[in-house]
């Protein structure tokens, strides 16, 4: 894949391993936008498929030999602040001076090019209005921390400045204990391990991390598996480093990719021919002392029924 200032191409190679997937799920997952985004850059005329561009449909599937050109949507103007909007929360914790929340799949964070609204900070306005740190700035009120929009689990707000501060001190010092689940494919040679691989950018495809030999930021990741099946397994993960994608990054790099994840894996059906409709990884517990008080936390969100039921399938046999 190359990129321009306004365009993405995506070459025969690039799109070899997603044959037979819709162009509207490819775009969407590849794009990490919502596939009314991805149907709405087809059917207005901002993708280019060769050899047959009469064929751009959001149905498509892509075959050998296709191409794709993307041409961006306008953004949108960016508003003044963010609107709150009805968005169902569920709500782990809450005082005066924090909120932990289990974030469900699918949710972006915060407001952004092509995501004006219905984001975590949509929702956060709508229930607790003025009551949020503004210290991360107006379209990030209270946040301290994010998890990818398809990753579910516990994420700390920040209710005041006070609090906003010292968070995110404890993050950037590492100081916070984070515990994921994943389902990831393959068979593990060892009950438990660790990845220390340092990710950068991608030189090709720049929507992606990869572990890098040189350069790349440190990244360090231990896992243990929890239950290993015939084609996969449930794994805990510990993160010691904060980086973009890293169990995503890591859990690939060592051979096994995270189920359903589209920008990693090949997201193979299921014998039934579904496909898990999002990457299955569990941002599960954090730890974490109080901002004001130092006492120790431990927030633990339950797993989700939609990771429930793929862990099912993968672990049934």
């Amino acid at each position: 894949m190359t990129a321009s200032l306004t365009n993405l191409t995506f070459g025969s190679d690039d799109l070899r391993p997603f044959i037979g997937q819709r162009i509207d799920v490819f775009l969407a997952a590849t794009l990490q936008r919502s596939r009314n985004h991805a149907q709405a850059l087809i059917r207005q005329g901002h993708v280019d498929l060769r050899p047959f561009p009469e064929k751009a449909e959001p149905s498509y599937r892509l075959r050998a030999g296709d191409s794709l050109t993307v041409r961006p949507l306008v953004a949108a103007p960016v508003d003044a602040e963010p609107v709150g909007e009805a968005i169902p929360l569920e709500i782990l914790y809450e005082d005066e001076a924090l909120l932990a929340i289990n974030k469900q799949a699918g949710l972006v964070v915060h407001p952004a090019a092509g995501h004006r609204s219905g984001t975590l900070v949509n929702a956060l306005v709508h229930h607790r209005g003025e009551k949020l740190a503004g210290r991360g700035g107006r379209e990030r009120l209270g946040i301290v921390h994010r998890l990818d929009k398809e990753t579910s689990g516990v994420m700390l707000i920040a209710k005041t400045d006070e609090a906003h501060e010292k968070l995110a001190q404890d993050f950037a010092q590492r100081d916070v204990r984070k515990i994921y689940r994943a389902l990831c494919r393959g068979l593990f040679r060892r009950p438990f391990g660790e990845c220390r691989g340092s990710i950068g950018r991608h030189p090709v495809h720049r929507k992606k991390m990869v572990v890098l030999k040189n350069g790349g930021r440190t990244a360090w990741t231990d896992y243990r598996v929890l239950t290993q099946g015939k084609s996969g397994a449930e794994v805990e993960c510990l993160l010691h480093t904060g980086r973009t994608h890293q169990i995503r990054v890591h859990l690939t790099h060592l051979g096994h990719p995270i189920l359903g994840d589209h920008l990693y894996g090949q997201n193979k059906p299921w014998p039934d021919g579904t496909i898990p409709s999002r990457q299955m990884l569990h941002a599960a517990v954090l730890e974490i002392a109080h901002p004001l008080t130092g006492k120790p936390l431990r927030f633990e969100a339950p797993l989700p029924g939609d990771y429930l039921e793929c862990r099912e399938k993968l672990l049934k046999d």
